[in-house]
């Protein structure tokens, strides 16, 4: 009995050993991230793949940012088109991310947006944390005083918590199809979105809320409802109607890229 048991411990401590390692080694740590190239960035533990599309504008930058996607998918690849748009559009150097789980951005802490036994990550404050640091550590890299951030569907939502989240963090949000009060949808004291932290976000900052016509993941009305709130706050708000839009690709149409053109125009 005694032979059976210390050979049951010795056979859990090397299964325990060998799942470390294996565990370990999908970890990618900083030096690793950095060593990858120009196009990875290390923030909040993760390390980020994103695509960049030089402008001419000193001290200003754009950072797309997508929504739920499934897991794997290489958002880059789709949204590096709409980065080269916008940079040649604004002539501001634009910035397309990959959150974790997305192209080739790791999952050291954080599994994609659209994973299995993962609920409402967007809305989870310590994601949010993590895309501060991203936001803040893109910032820094590009030597930038101003950050535009044009945000898709959970990307949307995301952006649009950040501005109470981290006041000041971005100077102008476009958000595409999002959501600004968690609440509405899901009973958890413990998500969060814009609604949330509204009475902190800087009386400097501008909104651009652009809704399709056929969305039926974020309707027409929660952008409409939404645009209300703000502007009754005192916020300097923009609200576009994209006509038979759907949620998919709302924030490339071409209605939504002149709304954002004219937006970075007029500041």
């Amino acid at each position: 009995m005694k032979k059976n048991i210390f050979k049951y411990l010795a056979t859990s401590v090397v299964v325990g050993l060998l799942s470390t390692n294996l565990y370990g080694s999908n970890i990618i740590t900083k030096q690793q991230c950095e060593e990858k190239g120009d196009e990875y960035i290390y923030a909040g533990n993760e390390c980020i793949e994103y695509f960049v599309s030089e402008g001419d504008t000193d001290s200003e930058i754009n950072i797309v940012v997508h929504g739920t996607w499934k897991e794997g998918t290489n958002t880059l690849a789709r949204y590096s088109p709409f980065a080269e748009t916008l940079a040649f559009s604004t002539d501001v150097t634009t910035i397309a991310v990959a959150l974790p789980g997305y192209s080739d951005s790791s999952t050291n802490h954080f599994k994609a947006l659209s994973h299995e036994g993962v609920e409402n990550l967007a809305a989870q404050k310590e994601y949010i944390s993590f895309l501060a640091d991203l936001i803040t550590k893109l910032k820094e890299k590009f030597e930038a005083t101003k950050v535009n951030y044009i945000g898709h569907s959970a990307g949307a939502m995301m952006g649009a918590t950040l501005t109470g989240y981290s006041p000041g963090l971005v100077n102008t949000l476009t958000s595409a199809g999002g959501r600004y009060d968690i609440h509405e949808k899901m009973n958890n004291k413990n998500l969060v979105s814009l609604v949330d932290y509204i009475d902190k976000v800087d009386k400097n900052t501008k909104f651009l809320l652009i809704y399709g016509t056929k969305d039926t993941i974020s309707e027409p009305s929660v952008t409409q409802k939404f645009y209300k709130v703000l502007k009754d706050k005192g916020f300097g708000a923009t609200l576009v109607e994209v006509k038979d839009a759907p949620h998919l690709d709302l924030d490339m149409t071409s209605t939504s890229v002149e709304a954002i053109v004219e937006l970075l125009d007029k500041e």
